[in-house]
């Protein structure tokens, strides 16, 4: 219910006004059935424009942190991401790429729409990033299809690092499904998994018109963040010390 309030009634009109939303291709989601929704990922908005612009209730694999922060802001992240259809996937332990998949296999089972960022987080500078091979596994393990869905303009409306909104233009184009039948019983094969990402990625790209960079983008923002800081210029001070006055 929660989730439905938010979409017409809470977040839908603001993301209406302040996006005024775009989508191509809507007819390429299934009105039933199970379906992996690749998305290309610049801003925290994409997960709100995906579910208004579906007719279909859209649930996605969301980091734990965004369910447990302590205190009563973490309260209210916990009850909007839940309601949101987000469920939380624990990306740290020794077990998250197990994890992740078994939580999709069940939701694809229960014949949702399954939303998932292959790139694995948001792209640092607009650009479109190496996809990560956890798509491709629950892919070929459920044999659902895939639709690659490219958000244009949500970077605008949104700048990374910001949780300003501003007035723009969102468009979202959804490509048509991708069947990878013909890699059935290769399942666990790296070379297939990969394959597969980079099917997707390249279909990404045709419909984002991004620029493709053959890097992952968390390693990208992890050596920006390993990085040294410039060290700052020595202040001049404000006068000369006594014994160089004369």
């Amino acid at each position: 219910m929660f989730y439905w309030l938010l979409k017409y009634i809470f977040m839908g009109p603001i993301l209406q006004l302040m996006g005024r939303p775009k989508v191509e291709g809507l007819e390429n989601i299934p009105s039933s059935g199970p379906a992996i929704l690749a998305g290309n990922h610049l801003a925290v908005v994409d997960s709100f424009f995906l579910p208004l612009v579906s007719t279909r209730r859209v649930t996605f694999l969301a980091k734990s942190e965004y369910f447990t922060e302590p205190g009563f802001k973490g309260w209210l992240k916990k009850v909007f991401f839940g309601g949101s259809g987000q469920v939380p996937i624990d990306r740290t332990s020794a077990d998250a790429a197990e994890n992740a998949l078994s939580t999709a296999k069940r939701l694809l089972g229960e014949g949702k729409l399954l939303g998932i960022y292959p790139e694995g987080t948001r792209s640092p500078d607009g650009r479109l990033y190496k996809g990560k091979t956890g798509l491709a596994r629950m892919a070929l393990a459920t044999g659902v299809p895939v639709i690659p869905i490219a958000m244009v303009g949500t970077n605008v409306m949104n700048p990374p690092g910001t949780a300003r909104w501003h007035f723009s233009k969102v468009t979202v184009k959804i490509g048509k499904p991708l069947d990878f039948s013909r890699f059935d019983g290769m399942a666990g094969n790296r070379f297939i998994e990969r394959a597969v990402i980079d099917e997707v990625m390249y279909e990404l790209m045709q419909l984002s018109g991004q620029e493709y960079v053959d890097i992952y983008a968390a390693s990208l923002k992890k050596d920006a963040a390993d990085k040294p800081k410039p060290a700052e210029p020595a202040q001049q001070p404000d006068r000369m010390p006594e014994s160089a006055a004369g």
